[in-house]
Parts: C-alpha cells; sequence; structure tokens
C-alpha cells in the first residue's frame, strides 16, 4: 500500500491517451490522487498551473506525476510503482 504521508498530484490532459491510462493506474491501484485536467482550466488559473507543472518538468509535458519528491514524467508504471512502493 502507499505511504499516507506522500500526497500524489497528477497534472494532465483530459485528451492525452497516457494521462487516460495513468488515471485507470491510480484507481485499479485504489491510490487517492490530486488530478489536474490542465486542459479544462482557463485564464490566470491556468497560467498558474502551467507554471507549476514547468517547476517539475521544464518541458511542460504530461503526464507529470509528482509522488512526494519524486517526479515521473510519462506513464512509467514501473517507476511509479516503485515510488509508491507497490508490489
Amino acid at each position: 500500500m502507499a505511504e499516507e504521508n506522500q500526497p500524489v498530484k497528477l497534472y494532465a490532459l483530459s485528451t492525452c491517451s497516457h494521462c487516460r491510462r495513468t488515471k485507470q493506474f491510480f484507481e485499479e491501484c485504489k491510490i487517492v490522487v490530486d488530478i489536474v485536467d490542465v486542459d479544462l482550466l482557463s485564464g490566470k488559473e491556468r497560467e498558474d498551473i502551467l507554471d507549476e507543472v514547468r517547476k517539475f518538468n521544464p518541458r511542460c509535458s504530461f503526464p507529470t506525476i509528482v509522488i512526494g519528491d519524486t517526479v515521473i514524467v510519462g506513464f512509467q508504471e514501473a517507476k511509479i510503482r516503485e515510488a509508491l512502493k507497490l508490489p
């Protein structure tokens, strides 16, 4: 089970197949995730979130996953499992 003290945040695009697969993975593993669909935001809120994403991932590509202090770019199941200490 994931460590409770590790917040998980997913920056995604609602239209991205890799982002959808990442959401599905978290759902299947019953991981609580704060999901932000960046393309559904607008104006200042969108700009602020994009600035936030760039701090973790300067290329600003999606999905960008933040698990505690670990940043994973793209759907990389093995790295996500390792960061969450999943089997």
